[in-house]
């Protein structure tokens, strides 16, 4: 993540887990925007990220990414069918794949939540391909999981978009095609 803006700083309530957990910053830039850089083993994604419209949701992803919280994770989750997304950010999900139980990934989070922001309108095509916007389990359950669109998709406004993808958006549409880890039902 490049340095945000300060020159606008926005005041953000990031709620610990269990109360000894740490959080971002209670105060974080809000202007402008990010470049963010996402390395993977099939090549980088560029993407700026809307700091003026998210400060809070931004300002997360930098205190992350500096703690190097998404140095060697794995996306955990693709979808293929009805919406286009592959989802990330999950720090328990590699753990879980290779130990076997891919149907534990995506319940990790960074210890913290916080509300939404910056939420599109309810309408066709709401989350456009190369779309950055964040996983939640409903308000005010967002934390570090995060999800990029790689078709055009329509979902419930619920989920804050962090930014666009402005390089690689290929590289996801290459997971894509290569399609996802099939996982049996529990008990079998």
């Amino acid at each position: 993540m490049s340095t945000p803006d300060a020159s606008a700083s926005e005041d953000c309530m990031y709620t610990s887990a269990d109360g000894t957990s740490p959080t971002p910053a209670a105060t974080e830039p809000a202007a402008g925007k990010q470049e963010m850089t996402i390395v993977t083993n099939l090549g980088t994604i560029t993407a700026t990220i809307d700091t003026a419209g998210a400060p809070c949701t931004a300002g997360s992803f930098t205190h992350l990414a500096k703690d190097g919280y998404f140095d060697g994770q794995q996306c955990h989750r693709l979808v293929i069918d009805g919406i286009w997304v592959l989802q990330c950010g999950d720090p328990d999900a590699r753990a879980a794949i290779e130990a076997g139980t891919p149907e534990m990934a995506g319940a990790g989070s960074p210890g913290y939540s916080y509300g939404e922001e910056n939420l599109p309108v309810e309408a066709a095509g709401n989350y456009p391909a190369g779309t950055i916007a964040m996983a939640n389990a409903g308000p005010g359950t967002t934390g570090s999981q995060f999800f990029i669109v790689y078709k055009d998709t329509q979902l419930p406004a619920d989920y804050t978009i962090l930014g666009q993808v402005t390089a690689g958006l290929d590289i996801v549409e290459q997971v894509a095609a290569a399609g996802a880890m099939q996982v049996a039902p529990a008990g079998m």
